[in-house]
């Protein structure tokens, strides 16, 4: 029987790197939820809303603001989020673009 469920292509083969469900993953690796050799590929979205839930769960202790995030933490941040914009700006993502440009 054929899988017909949308899963998600997982963050390293995500479009560029920094959509709604790469940035799950960013902060899974951020709080520890998953390790950093998952990079979800293949997980269903109800896996994912999982993860999503868990994430927020966290992100809730600390007002969702990255400068509220411990010492340790906001550097973890913006160790990953660093990687993930320079990924994604080889990738041919522009911020300054709306996802539909």
């Amino acid at each position: 029987m054929q899988n017909n469920k949308i899963t998600y292509p997982g963050f390293h083969e995500d479009s560029h790197g920094l959509t709604m469900l790469s940035r799950i993953v960013l902060d899974g690796w951020l709080f520890g939820l998953i390790p950093e050799t998952e990079d979800c590929a293949g997980w269903d979205l109800q896996r994912m809303q999982k993860l999503t839930d868990e994430v927020e769960r966290e992100w809730d202790k600390y007002g969702n603001l990255p400068s509220l995030l411990p010492p340790d933490l906001r550097a973890r941040h913006a160790a990953l989020y660093e990687m993930a914009t320079v990924r994604a700006r080889s990738r041919g993502w522009d911020p300054e673009l709306d996802d539909d440009e």
